[in-house]
């Protein structure tokens, strides 16, 4: 099994980004199952090592991915400007480092030499250069040229993926259609199908509304716009249901029975979700040609420079790209490989033949 090229992009050098990277990249492991290039800053990577007081891992400078060697860390400079590391502090130029970083790795990325890519955690707020930019998901997305992604977080438990993701609440409502919620179904179930290697999956769909807008009289979503949605994804052959009040249907435990839960905004989904997998969860875009994971967790500014964050999710979000990148090539030879189905033909024997 060859070992993928993974891109990971350093974060907001302020926040714990760089911290959680180097703490994973610093076993020799690793390197076992992928060959990974982090665009960052080298002076950021340096003063974070010197705060952990690691002597390991070290890094080669490239130039072009077709440098990159295997068993080691491969380092490409997203930019060499002398930084000043405040941790904890939400700055421009903490900002401007982290998106330099995104988009050195997208360029990669967008020409096919990277297989897998995996996001440091940023400030949204802190990023100027682009403007509109409201996270790695809709950038990454637009980046690649494509109409529309789900991001999905996950671990070994439990699927979310969200119809809107980061909106005000004031927005949900308008943002949410029939045709978005049929695309974003669609997504997830070609994605559980082909990265995750499920051959039937079934998804739950969460109302809007409390109590699913008891018969319109908390909201109408449901029945004008919900169910029409899950009743012509189901024609489509997807496999979905709902939808269920999200209260009850977390309090009930009732994921158990899904591969992937489909909420209708951020803090629906993702509240239970981390409340179960803070951790060790795992942010993973679905629709994209390429495979592209995150932890779970923000920038931690509280924690940063203290060396107590916990780099469990990351090197989660590490492996899960290195797997779904091989899930998504086994699926894909199948499909362009199967089995071939001959009619029984019964055969003669003779004991006498050897």
């Amino acid at each position: 099994m060859s070992k993928p090229i993974i891109g990971i992009s350093q974060g907001d050098p302020n926040g714990v980004g760089l911290e959680v990277i180097i703490q994973t990249l610093q076993h020799q492991m690793i390197y076992d199952y992928c060959t990974p290039v982090l665009y960052a800053n080298p002076k950021s990577f340096t003063y974070h090592k010197k705060t952990l007081n690691l002597e390991k891992p070290s890094y080669t400078l490239i130039r072009d991915i077709s440098e990159a060697r295997p068993n080691q860390l491969n380092l490409i400079v997203s930019s060499n400007e002398p930084v000043e590391i405040q941790y904890g502090v939400a700055s421009e130029t903490a900002g401007k480092e982290a998106f330099l970083a995104i988009n050195r790795m997208m360029q990669d990325a967008k020409a096919g030499k990277l297989h897998a890519i995996v996001t440091g955690p940023v400030n949204k707020s802190t990023i100027k250069i682009e403007q509109g930019f409201s996270g790695h998901t809709g950038f990454i997305t637009q980046y690649l040229g494509m109409q529309n992604s789900l991001m999905i977080l996950y671990n070994e438990d439990i699927k979310v993926g969200l119809i809107t993701e980061h909106l005000p609440i004031s927005k949900v409502a308008n943002a949410i259609s029939k045709d978005i919620i049929v695309a974003k179904l669609k997504i997830a179930n070609e994605s559980l199908k082909k990265d995750f290697g499920l051959l039937k999956p079934k998804i739950a769909v969460l109302g809007l509304n409390p109590h699913n807008g008891d018969n319109g009289a908390l909201g109408n979503e449901e029945k004008d716009i919900i169910i029409p949605a899950i009743n012509e994804a189901n024609n489509q052959n997807i496999f979905c249901f709902g939808p269920y009040s999200a209260d009850g249907f977390f309090g009930m435990k009732s994921y158990h029975q899904f591969d992937l839960v489909l909420a209708m905004y951020h803090d629906q989904g993702l509240i239970p979700f981390k409340s179960l997998a803070f951790e060790d969860g795992v942010n993973f875009t679905a629709g994209l040609p390429i495979v592209r994971t995150s932890p779970d967790h923000g920038t931690g500014y509280d924690i940063a420079g203290k060396n107590c964050a916990l780099p469990l999710s990351f090197t989660n979000a590490l492996f899960a790209a290195i797997e779904l990148y091989h899930q998504r090539n086994e699926t894909g030879e199948l499909k362009n490989n199967p089995l071939k189905i001959s009619e029984f033909r019964r055969e003669r024997f003779r004991l006498d033949q050897g």
